[in-house]
């Protein structure tokens, strides 16, 4: 079976720019930006809502992204929308949330139905984002529920865009091994 499929009508959209490995499986009303990565074992299900990952996102192995279908108490549902330049850690649950520029999303994180993540927010590794909860940006988020550690530091900001641009470098380099 194809990994990049359909789901009714629609069918997952980006450009070759874009290193999909083949283990992962990305579905349906998905649209992914330029100089994006999805690594092994990633589930990207954009069947009942949409998804929309930005650019120069990298989205790490075992993660799963989903959204949430319209219904009693979510009358438009949720999609998941993703940024530019963040990275989402190994084994991470993004559904249905809103995930601003420039995150970095620690491993095994899990963000929840209609949470919004501000820009440039660092996520601790394990950490839950309830439904509904917004995150400032320019913190360090962590526990379970996640609460507001401290501000980032100018180094933690840099590291945003410096993790950004090791997984372009990378994600090409597997596309040139194609």
């Amino acid at each position: 079976m194809n990994n990049i499929r359909p789901y009714r009508e629609w069918n997952p959209e980006f450009d070759e720019t874009v290193f999909i490995d083949p283990s992962a499986q990305v579905i349906g009303r998905t649209t992914i930006g330029r100089d994006s990565s999805i690594w092994p074992l990633v589930s990207v299900r954009g069947d009942v809502h949409r998804i929309e990952i930005g650019e120069r996102t990298n989205i790490q192995d075992n993660s799963v992204l989903h959204v949430t279908q319209p219904n009693d108490t979510a009358p438009d549902g949720y999609p998941l929308i993703i940024g530019d330049e963040v990275t989402v850690g190994h084994g991470a649950i993004l559904h249905a949330c809103t995930i601003g520029n420039r995150c970095l999303i620690g491993m095994g994180a899990t963000i929840l139905d209609g949470a919004i993540l501000e820009d440039e927010v660092l996520l601790a590794a394990g950490s839950l984002v309830a439904p509904g909860k917004k995150l400032e940006g320019g913190y360090l988020w962590r526990g379970a529920p996640a609460v507001k550690a401290r501000p980032l530091t100018d180094a933690e900001l840099n590291w945003l865009r410096i993790s950004a641009d090791n997984y372009v470098r990378l994600k090409s380099e597997y596309l040139e091994e194609k």
